[in-house]
């Protein structure tokens, strides 16, 4: 997950990550809303000032971007400014700029529409947005768009919140970091980049057990209030984000100092163990993680909006999420990955760590069904079966899901996760184009 517990998220609670991952094979039932498309310009994005549940996001207050009841801003606030708020982030919070690419690479376009089954009917991608609160919805298949679409009044302007999709960002920058030898070997040890951490139970974490979540360290998630774990990741906010306790980032990571389990044992899901990967890309590097995402993927692949990445009270960007772009240009890093980090003849990251990101090795069998029926990569999930596609998540239903043999890419940003009916899509996406 990405922010304080849900007890300042308010009403309107969406899935936990686990429900939402196990409804891959599963139907749940969802409100209707009210749906109409503005006209198309040509073959570009279809755009919609309306959207399911309209008055809950905000809608008779133009989808306000701050709760002014508060002095300090959630990180996922209540509904009421979720639209807002997953626009304008930059507005709420501090964040650094990835400067877009001197000229964007073009996409081509080709509308179409998907058809799928969904509770024993046939459904349209226009119904699928009538019952889920997405704010945009791309699907791509190489350099091709079959599919843009926006909801309540969001535009392919804004930069819409990522949530921990970060987390896989960040990921893929520390592959090419050891590619380029500022990171000797992901076995090495955390501390041995970040020396604030040495004598620490994260310090002395493998990178890679840190890139699998299986750091061993107790860390609870704001989904784990019942057993008592749910305040770490209020305790870390507070004190990295916030700075209320003066503490510093690599001590507000560095607090949470318990080993449960040996490393690269078991799978659990703690959004500090992308903190610490943030902290040794940093280190390792010399350079900030916008710095270096510009400089080797954001404007290589040929961008065409400036990104945003919020920071924390030491200026350090909040590794395990609150990353913010445009939509067309998410669904660039989309195609980069579904060609295992080629771009147009040029390897951005390299193929080996793709595939090694992307797959379980035979001696971790542990993380081949880390949540539900979803394995664990390099900070993303993989698909059960046969076929190599994987997933980068975030906790309010926003999506990148990538099909490498078949190049076809679904971008989804949302303000909430009330269906896992975009597996259905998804599928019949796969079926349809792939």
């Amino acid at each position: 997950m990405t922010s304080p517990s849900k007890s300042v998220i308010g009403a309107g609670k969406a899935l936990s990550r686990r429900s939402a991952l196990s409804g891959l094979a599963a139907t749940c039932v969802a409100a209707s809303a009210k749906w109409s498309w503005a006209a198309e310009s040509g073959d570009g994005p279809s755009f919609s000032a309306d959207g399911p549940d309209a008055e809950l996001y905000g809608a008779a207050e133009n989808y306000p971007i701050k709760d002014g009841g508060r002095i300090y801003q959630p990180g996922n606030p209540a509904p009421k400014y979720r639209v807002g708020a997953f626009s304008h982030y930059d507005e709420i919070f501090p964040t650094r700029h990835v400067d877009r690419a001197a000229t964007a690479w073009p996409f081509k376009r080709t509308p179409a529409d998907v058809s799928y089954q969904y509770k024993g009917s046939s459904a349209s991608l226009a119904e699928y947005l009538a019952r889920n609160p997405v704010t945009g919805l791309l699907i791509a298949k190489d350099d091709r768009i079959l599919v843009e679409r926006y909801q309540y009044g969001r535009t392919d302007r804004d930069r819409l919140m990522s949530q921990s999709m970060a987390k896989s960002i960040n990921g893929m920058l520390i592959g090419i970091a050891t590619a380029e030898g500022a990171i000797k070997s992901i076995d090495d040890a955390a501390e041995i980049y970040v020396p604030g951490l040495k004598g620490t139970e994260y310090g002395a974490t493998p990178i890679r057990a840190l890139l699998h979540m299986s750091s061993g360290v107790k860390f609870g998630e704001e989904n784990e209030e019942a057993r008592g774990g749910g305040g770490d990741l209020d305790r870390l906010w507070g004190d990295m984000v916030r700075g209320f306790s003066q503490k510093g980032t690599v001590a507000s990571i560095a607090q949470f100092n318990q080993r449960i389990a040996p490393p690269g044992t078991r799978f659990h899901y703690a959004s500090i163990e992308a903190d610490v990967l943030g902290l040794v890309l940093r280190y390792a590097t010399g350079q900030s993680t916008c710095g270096y995402l510009q400089e080797k993927v954001w404007q290589p692949i040929g961008t065409e909006a400036d990104a945003k990445w919020m920071i924390d009270a030491e200026g350090g960007e909040v590794a395990h999420g609150f990353f913010n772009a445009v939509l067309r240009d998410y669904a660039r890093l989309a195609r980069l990955l579904a060609h295992d980090g080629a771009w147009e003849g040029k390897q951005i990251i390299p193929a080996q760590w793709m595939i090694d990101a992307t797959t379980v090795r035979a001696s971790e069998t542990y993380l081949v069904k880390a949540e539900g029926v979803f394995g664990y990569g390099y900070q993303v999930y993989l698909f059960p079966g046969s076929r190599r596609q994987f997933a980068l998540l975030g906790y309010l239903g926003q999506r990148i899901l990538v099909d490498p043999p078949s190049k076809l890419v679904m971008v989804q940003t949302a303000v909430d996760e009330k269906s896992p009916e975009i597996w259905r899509l998804w599928s019949a996406v796969i079926a349809q184009f792939g």
